[in-house]
Order: structure tokens, then sequence, then C-alpha cells
């Protein structure tokens, strides 16, 4: 019994944020020291849109926070003002649900790659989705003996374990402004953003098609 809390408390401190960034696994720590924890669903459970959407977050109790750090990146008042010739924007082809986490994924990636080649204040990226839908997951112990605990029931409510953006087909995820001569390196950005999301993605030309003569 000693034994078990004390391996318990060694597992919570091994796995805090404040320890060691979150970059360890909290199921590969716990089947180390036996501590049976909650393994972590796929992402491509939560991809289809099912129900109605779960938002009123003011009767919802503990919401993880999203991840995403910013929804604008890059020089927005230039983008505001119409600074930039031209317009792209990626769109999805089905319907689906991005998790915050995708969002942000496809975020860091489209920025860094055209920001290391237009610079700080030479382009615009912007996230056009929020995710406001809640996704619930019925938990269930792994491990060692977890046949013996984890029989619930079937289709039951679950507990909150992240939040999504509930998208339709055609809808405008991200959109970037940049000038004319960094237009295959915007495109290459929102070809590499797209891949983070659940569903097939289209980049379209909004603005500035006249000036990309031989490249669109």
């Amino acid at each position: 019994m000693f034994l078990a809390l004390e391996n318990r408390y060694l597992f919570d401190k091994i796995c805090s944020w404040e320890s060691i960034g979150g970059m360890i696994r909290e199921t590969l720590v716990g089947w180390m020291l036996g501590v049976d924890v909650m393994a972590r669903k796929p992402a491509s459970m939560y991809r289809r849109l099912k129900g109605p959407a779960y938002t009123r977050r003011k009767f919802i109790g503990g919401v993880p926070n999203n991840r995403i750090l910013s929804f604008h990146s890059g020089n927005r008042r230039a983008a505001e003002t119409g600074g930039f010739a031209v317009v792209l924007e990626l769109r999805a082809n089905n319907d689906c649900q991005i998790r915050h986490t995708a969002l942000e994924a496809a975020r860091v990636i489209s920025n860094s790659t055209i920001r290391n080649e237009a610079g700080a204040q030479g382009y615009a990226l912007r996230i056009h989705t929020y995710p406001h839908h809640v996704l619930r997951e019925n938990k269930q112990a792994t491990g060692a003996g977890a046949d013996r605990v984890s029989q619930g029931m079937r289709c039951a409510f679950g507990k909150n374990v992240g939040t999504a953006a509930r998208v339709r087909r055609g809808q405008r995820v991200v959109s970037l402004h940049v000038n004319p001569e960094h237009y295959l390196t915007a495109k290459d950005a929102l070809r590499k953003a797209g891949m983070k999301f659940p569903t097939p993605t289209t980049t379209r030309v909004v603005r500035g098609a006249e000036h990309l003569k031989g490249l669109v």
C-alpha cells in the first residue's frame, strides 16, 4: 500500500508540466512505475462531425485551454489595410473536426516557413477557425489488470479532454497575405499546414492573381 502511494506521488511529480515541460508521456512513466493511467486516444476518433456541438462552457467545468498561441502572425496592420498584393486561402475539402493541437501545429509550420523567406514584417498569417467544440472521452484504465477496472457503461457521456473546430466543406481555415515575390513560398507554407489537418485541403488565390503571371 505504501509503495503504491509512493509510486503515485513520484508519477505525479515526474509528469508535472513544471518539472519537464510535458516532454515525457504519462503512459510510459506510469508503466515504469507500475501505476495505471489513462491512455490517449488517437485523433482519428474525433475528426467526424457527429451530433450537435458541445460548446456551452457556461455549464461545462474543467474545459482544457486550447494550445493556439496566436491567431494572427506577422504584419497584421498591413494585411488589414491592403498592404499585401496577394492573398491565399487554405480551405477544407470535407466536413470534419480539427483539434486545437492540429491548428497550432499548422500555424507553427506555416509561420516558420514563410517567416524565413519573407521576414517578420513581410507577411500576415491568420487562423480563421476557433475550437469552440468541447471533446469528451470515456476514459478507461490501461495496463496490467485493467480489464478488471475498466468495465463500465457503453456510450457513456465522458469527461472533457480537449477542444476542436467544426469545419464545413469549402470553409476557409488559414489565410496568408504576401507580396508577389513570395508567392511560391506562401503556397508551400499552406501545403505544409494542410498536412496537419484530417481532411484534404485546397489552396486558392483570392486576390492578386494578375501579379502572378506564369505561376498560377
